[in-house]
């Protein structure tokens, strides 16, 4: 049984949940009107697929400027949070309920800036930037959590406790511009890939509504969220490219950082760690049996990236922190 401390958190992810689930489906629902909308052929990997062949200065307009207001509103509550509230509650603070508000119009204005226009910032942007932004934020967690659950099988890599200072202090305003970024990138289509990933962004931005309380800093909550990047990569790497497609690549590369990382910053028994790492093992030997072993190297890709990335990152933050200081100073 859950005590009484832990409850409201529960209910509060719980309903969060079940929310983003409910505003997933009628993005499908939606979507279903969009069917009809001209699109140029596909182009390679490199090519976003869904926006305007000939874009005009007002579909262009309502994607920047609803991505704008949401990003500095998003900020702005922050801002308040951190300097207003500054203490964690089991509930919700009036800051939460004003977020989740906000949070929930500019999603409904998102979906009728779609309708209306269909594009988003994609016309404008690399898909690449749309991938990175989400990257980043899974890499910028591995630098947070670093001293709390180690780098790399619970040992920590040399990062000082300045920068992780500074890196949870700001995190939000990276993670509130990751997510809305992703989310206004895309028009608001109803394609499986659309659906997983507007599924994503929504946990990611209710995350981000839940500023100090229990259910933000939840830990097994917080490994979902990383987690998922694993589903969400890998199915749509099936449905883009088929069973024989880089989908491994995927699962694999995504589930070795959570088997060499994030597995162990949830107080999981030293056995069940075994038995974990046992089948990834065990899976990736069946897998690669069958796709065959010359492949099985593109499996260290992700982890490979994802650490190489930490390590870039904390000198940024490191050169920030101190710039900061200084002209403060």
């Amino acid at each position: 049984m859950l005590n009484d401390s832990r409850r409201p958190a529960q209910v509060t992810l719980l309903c969060g949940v079940l929310g983003s689930a409910v505003l997933t489906g009628l993005v499908w629902l939606l979507g279903q009107r969009l069917h009809g909308v001209a699109l140029l052929p596909d182009q390679g990997a490199s090519w976003y697929y869904w926006k305007l062949p000939d874009p005009t200065l007002w579909t262009r307009a309502s994607a920047w400027l609803g991505y704008a207001a949401h990003q500095l509103v998003s900020w702005w509550l922050i801002y308040y949070a951190q300097t207003r509230v500054r203490r964690y509650t089991t509930g919700l603070h009036p800051v939460n309920l004003v977020a989740l508000a906000l949070n929930g119009a500019f999603i409904a204005l998102h979906e009728v800036q779609t309708q209306v226009f269909y594009d988003g910032l994609a016309q404008d942007v690399s898909i690449f930037s749309s991938q990175g932004s989400v990257v980043l934020l899974l890499v910028f967690v591995l630098l947070m959590e670093n001293r709390r659950r180690g780098l790399l099988l619970t040992w920590p890599a040399p990062i000082s406790a300045e920068v992780v200072r500074f890196a949870r202090r700001y995190h939000g305003y990276l993670f509130s511009w990751a997510a809305i970024y992703t989310f206004w990138y895309h028009p608001m289509e109803s394609t499986s890939g659309h659906l997983i990933g507007f599924f994503y962004m929504f946990l990611l931005i209710l995350q981000s509504s839940l500023m100090f309380t229990a259910a933000h800093t939840n830990r097994w909550w917080t490994l979902t969220l990383e987690v998922l990047v694993a589903v969400h990569g890998t199915l749509v790497a099936v449905m883009n490219s088929g069973p024989d497609g880089m989908w491994p690549m995927f699962l694999f590369g995504f589930v070795a950082v959570f088997v060499l990382t994030q597995m162990h910053g949830v107080g999981l028994t030293a056995a069940a760690r075994w038995w974990i790492t046992g089948a990834f093992a065990a899976t990736t030997v069946l897998v690669y049996s069958w796709r065959g072993f010359d492949k099985i190297g593109e499996i260290i890709r992700i982890p490979a990236v994802e650490y190489l990335l930490v390590a870039v990152l904390a000198l940024l933050v490191w050169a920030v922190a101190r710039t900061t200081q200084a002209i403060r100073r």
